[in-house]
């Protein structure tokens, strides 16, 4: 694990606020714009480009909140399918609601909510009414007979005219949504339609962090993006458009690239007169590229993430969220950059102490795992499940022990603690599975620290995990993640089950 940095998060900042309000000057003073990636809490960036804030979007925003509105886009479809956000475990619904509380303890308040391609589907319906009763102003845009080919009924009045016009006050309009195909374009192309018909000349820009247009096509950060992508088969390219018309190499993605043709021929039906970009790296607003000042650490924090999502994937595939193809797609990109799943440290670490695990077992104990952590100083501590606990509760309590330079014979949770919580989940619970999960052995330590000094100090080293690399053999149950998650940890899960049991928890 490296504390290297990579990235100048001040003057990606400062460049990208001046960029975005550059485009918003040459559209009158009110652009639409598409705001690609999370707004907050965007790890994937973080960790590819060591140094960049994963709320420094967020920053960004509260510097243009006074000449900023914001429109929150959600497809009726992802909220019917209960679509998930995998780094938070919530459904895009959930995720909707946790960022329009995010921003608003932030200062920052949405205009409104688009529920698009909305056909009066059961849960879309609830969550309308949720978000009304809550006092949120909602707009259902219905599917455009004939989208996105048909651009002369797109653009009439029974085509984008047929969406209810958002009104909004400020020259910026920032139209974002949970995650991609949420609708975002279109709601935007559907305003601009609106503010022409109104004699209103605005115009439209859109904002990706990835893929970085001006590094080369195969550099691992953007390669990590086609990794972190792989299930929805994005990949990049040099932008076809951009290298004719400027004769100038830039990087953009398929599905910008494939649609820019349509787009282009919309923006001249709305606009009557020729389209402002010439290729899709013109529409963008991306300045991320120059706050790279040492590619040797970008590039080796992005191989890391490449592996990082073969072992996800590898996860949901188990879990039977995706399908093979993304695996091998991924499988691909690491062939490409020359490395393995075993490049990430913590692994072979949490492969030993699962064999370390079997080889003390104590008659027939059933599956063996392990778990492994890198701290910030390097130190790699390990963990492995045994009948009084699971592997990542050994794991962090190990780790809090050796921050906290406490020996390890000293136990910070006491055995009749542990038998009793055993006693519990067995007797009372009728639980198959009684050793302590990590949200249970945290839980237990809390208690422990009000009478324990020892057990106190371990604990306040929680917060120092956040960010740690860790590696697991096997596939945790809901409460070992539902820890992991608080504690911040990068977590990479091999596809093995840790129990004969289909029903864990």
């Amino acid at each position: 694990m490296t504390n290297k940095i990579g990235f100048d998060n001040e003057k990606y900042l400062k460049e990208q606020t001046a960029a975005i309000l550059e485009r918003v000057e040459r559209f009158n003073n009110k652009l639409y714009l598409e705001f690609g990636g999370k707004i907050i809490f965007d790890y994937h960036a973080s960790r590819v480009l060591p140094g960049f804030d994963p709320n420094v979007k967020m920053k960004l925003l509260k510097k243009l909140s006074n000449k900023a509105d914001i429109i929150l886009c959600i497809y009726a479809g992802d909220i019917e399918r209960k679509k998930l956000r995998a780094d938070f475990g919530i459904t895009y619904d959930v995720d909707a609601l946790k960022l329009i509380d995010d921003l608003k303890e932030r200062g920052v308040q949405i205009s409104a909510v688009v529920i698009t391609r909305f056909e009066d589907q059961p849960a879309a319906k609830i969550f309308k009414n949720k978000l009304e009763r809550r006092h949120i102003k909602v707009h259902t845009h219905r599917l455009i007979k004939g989208y996105p080919v048909e651009v002369d009924a797109i653009v009439s009045d029974e085509g984008y005219g047929q969406n209810s016009y958002i009104e909004t006050e400020n020259p910026l309009v920032i139209v974002t949504a949970p995650g991609p195909g949420s609708g975002k374009l279109s709601t935007c192309l559907s305003q601009l339609y609106h503010d022409y018909k109104r004699g209103k000349k605005s115009g439209y820009a859109k904002f990706e962090t990835f893929p970085i247009w001006n590094i080369p096509l195969k550099h691992p950060v953007n390669v990590a993006y086609e990794a972190a992508t792989a299930d929805i088969r994005d990949f990049n390219l040099i932008d076809p458009f951009h290298l004719e018309a400027y004769n100038e190499t830039t990087i953009n993605y398929n599905r910008d690239v494939e649609i820019f043709p349509l787009l282009r021929r919309i923006l001249e039906k709305i606009t009557g007169s020729e389209a402002p970009y010439k290729s899709p790296t013109d529409m963008g607003v991306n300045r991320a590229g120059f706050g790279i000042i040492d590619d040797e650490v970008i590039q080796e924090a992005a191989k890391q993430e490449v592996i990082r999502r073969f072992f996800n994937y590898s996860y949901e595939y188990a879990m039977g969220f995706v399908d093979k193809e993304t695996i091998q797609r991924v499988e691909l990109l690491m062939e490409e950059l020359s490395v393995k799943p075993e490049n990430r440290r913590v692994v072979s670490f949490a492969r030993q102490a699962a064999k370390d695990a079997e080889k003390n077992k104590k008659g027939n104990e059933g599956i063996y795992c392990g778990a492994a952590i890198e701290l910030k100083d390097g130190s790699i501590i390990t963990g492995k499940n045994s009948p009084l606990m699971h592997a990542t509760s050994s794991l962090v309590l190990n780790a809090i022990k050796h921050l906290a330079e406490i020996p390890d014979k000293i136990h910070l949770l006491s055995l009749s603690t542990i038998e009793s919580i055993r006693k519990l989940k067995e007797n009372i619970s009728s639980k198959k599975i009684v050793s302590l999960n990590l949200e249970e052995a945290l839980i237990a330590l809390s208690i422990s620290a009000a009478a324990n000094p020892t057990a106190q100090l371990a604990m306040e080293k929680l917060k120092e995990l956040q960010g740690c690399e860790v590696h697991m053999t096997h596939i945790p149950t809901p409460g070992d993640e539902a820890g992991l998650r608080r504690l911040g940890v990068n977590i990479t899960i091999e596809p093995n089950f840790s129990s004969q049991w289909l029903f864990v928890s």
